[in-house]
């Protein structure tokens, strides 16, 4: 039976498994409050919550955007690993001083810490609304990065039975449905069996790449005679960029609203030390293999474009389908394992937009089971708007649409590490921060300019956003950006 074949009745079956996984969680459901639609009632175990950490964190990013990266790119792209690895550094800088305050107060949401944080300041309401447009925009940036990835895999692996258009219609819908009846619940069950498949699929896929390339040294030598610059060590302009893009994503990637949420949804603390402990050797296992899945592709297919790229995965999934039945049925599961992982990471930005809508910016209180159905209706209209606009777009690489969701992420750097550790932080100055950091990205976008000398532009955004924040928070109460009496978090 051909991959293509294989693919469209792996895909009919798989979907079918998350609409009992999501009648399942429907049931399970303690009441209609947010706590247990957004966050499963605070009650996600290790090995739940680190599979739908993991899940998350790799998405249709990962495994189409960063094979994409690696093809382009080359040999230098092997910093990806590095920089996932500094997620977690970071996150261990965040959740032991989080964490507790959560649980104490009852957070839902990103913005509960900062509404708490900011209590009674002048400004604190401004930088809310501020930190929870910026996230908003970042969550919906990336779910229409993974509607793409989701259109492209499809159609790619299932040759053409299931169109771009009508693959990101029915994924769609399909994440659509279980968010809205099992909530966190149902995301974070689906997500534990997303994650299991994408390891399995990613190792089978390596080990085969591996062995029918004859290995790292005989890859290299390839590299090296049809594209010799992307086996050359990489000069200052690409060492800049990699030190860059560590910090990009080191500190933008623990603002993600959904990798907060779970922090609140951990079971208990042990839980969550335990979940993060495994998810420190997840780079090794996960994005170093995508980035050598890339850099193999690079003899195989030499002429691909920039956006064509992205593409790498699904070809080199159907030439391992050529090798035999076995090897088809191998790239199935490895299919199965990379839709997985994308659908996994919509569900959770689709899960923590709606609640930040509604709470955040629309101010319903938290306990209000109104508001989990404000934020099922925000999350409808949002991937509707999301899915048309993937149809229509896309010429747009997804490694492009990551480093711009970054850069505006790491703005919120101050309200949320920063303030976490630092008592004397008030709320108008990071609040001027995050406006003038925001505008220094968006003015980068408009002009075309994504890095200044390797470095991005949302990185030296952060760190003037920085300067007005500490500077602000220094002057005497009642001078210039300072607050005449701030409230500090006890």
């Amino acid at each position: 039976m051909s991959l293509e074949r294989l693919g469209f009745y792996g895909l009919a079956v798989y979907l079918a498994l998350l609409f009992v996984i999501a009648e399942v969680a429907r049931r399970a459901r303690h009441d209609k409050a947010t706590a247990d639609h957004f966050l499963a009632s605070r009650e996600l175990g290790v090995f739940v919550l680190f599979l739908t950490l993991y899940a998350t964190a790799y998405s249709g990013n990962s495994l189409l955007g960063y094979p994409g990266e690696a093809y382009r790119r080359g040999y230098s792209w092997i910093m990806a690993t590095g920089f996932m690895m500094s997620i977690i550094v970071v996150f261990h800088v965040l959740v032991p001083k989080l964490r507790p305050i959560a649980v104490r107060e009852g957070f839902v949401t990103p913005g509960d810490w900062v509404r708490h944080r900011f209590r009674n300041q002048p400004g604190g309401r401004a930088l809310l609304v501020g930190t929870a447009l910026l996230m908003s925009v970042a969550l919906a940036n990336f779910l229409f990065a993974q509607l793409k990835a989701m259109g492209e895999l499809s159609a790619e692996v299932t040759g053409g039975a299931i169109s771009y258009e009508l693959g990101i219609i029915i994924l769609a819908a399909v994440i659509l449905f279980y968010e809205t009846f099992g909530g966190m619940r149902a995301v974070a069950w689906t997500d534990a069996a997303q994650g299991m498949l994408m390891l399995l699929g990613l190792a089978a896929l390596a080990a085969w790449i591996h062995d029918e390339a004859g290995g790292i040294g005989a890859v290299s030598r390839a590299i090296a005679a049809v594209r010799p610059e992307a086996a050359r060590i990489p000069g200052l302009g690409e060492q800049a960029n990699w030190a860059s893009t560590i910090v990009l994503m080191g500190l933008a990637s623990v603002i993600y609203p959904q990798a907060i949420q779970r922090v609140y949804a951990a079971r208990d603390g042990r839980t969550l030390r335990r979940s993060l402990a495994l998810m420190s050797f997840m780079p090794l296992t996960t994005t170093l293999v995508v980035t050598w899945i890339g850099l193999a592709a690079i003899p195989r297919f030499a002429q691909l474009g920039a956006v064509e790229a992205d593409r790498v995965m699904p070809l080199l999934l159907a030439q391992w389908a050529e090798a035999g039945p076995l090897s088809a049925v191998a790239a199935t599961l490895v299919f199965l394992g990379a839709l997985a992982a994308i659908m996994s990471t919509a569900d959770s930005c689709l899960l923590s937009l709606g609640s930040s809508v509604a709470k955040d910016l629309l101010g319903h209180p938290h306990d209000d089971e109104a508001t989990a159905i404000l934020g099922k209706r925000v999350a409808a209209g949002v991937m509707i708007a999301m899915a048309a606009l993937a149809m229509y777009a896309r010429q747009v690489t997804l490694w492009g649409l990551i480093e711009l969701k970054m850069e505006l992420l790491i703005q919120c750097v101050p309200a949320f590490l920063v303030a976490l550790h630092w008592p004397g932080l008030r709320a108008k100055p990071a609040c001027w921060g995050l406006v003038l950091g925001t505008v220094i990205v968006v003015a980068g976008v408009l002009a075309g300019v994504q890095r200044i000398e390797g470095v991005h532009v949302g990185v030296i955004g952060l760190a003037l956003n920085l300067v007005v924040v500490c500077a602000g928070s220094s002057l005497p109460r009642g001078r210039g950006l300072a607050d005449p009496a701030p409230r500090v978090d006890a």
